[in-house]
């Protein structure tokens, strides 16, 4: 039952994150020259597996989670908020395509929310912190 509930969290995890990426990705798809493989796209998406492998693997489970859920924060509120002002501190302009920003933050709402209530349920847990 155990691993069953592993691999089911395991799956979940894997799920809301490509979720929060692909929501990324759709925002980068509506810039010009911008292909999967960018490194727009395909640099996000390699620290996010890496954050989700490393959860999955190492032991420190909470840390892993923490940092994942500080790599989505930074996605919602650099990506989908701030990145569309026109803020002196971008190397850009910002284009008008406020739907895509929108969808890119609206995006990584699930997996945050989810590594809040693991985060919260750990805390309120006895054994190995950050396990759901």
């Amino acid at each position: 039952m155990h691993s069953s509930l592993s691999t089911q969290r395991s799956a979940l995890l894997v799920l809301l994150t490509f979720v929060g990426w692909f929501g990324m990705y759709l925002h980068n798809r509506d810039l010009p020259g911008l292909t999967l493989m960018s490194p727009e796209n395909s640099l996000p998406a390699l620290v996010s597996a890496t954050l989700v492998l490393g959860w999955r693997v190492l032991p420190w489970k909470r840390t892993m989670l923490g940092l994942l859920l500080g790599w989505s924060l930074l996605h919602l509120v650099g990506g989908g908020l701030l990145s569309v002002l026109p803020l002196p501190i971008w190397p850009f302009t910002p284009i008008p395509h406020y739907e895509m920003h929108l969808l890119y933050g609206l995006a990584q709402l699930p997996i945050i929310l989810l590594l809040v209530h693991w985060l919260r349920a750990a805390d309120h847990r006895e054994g190995t912190p950050g396990t759901p």
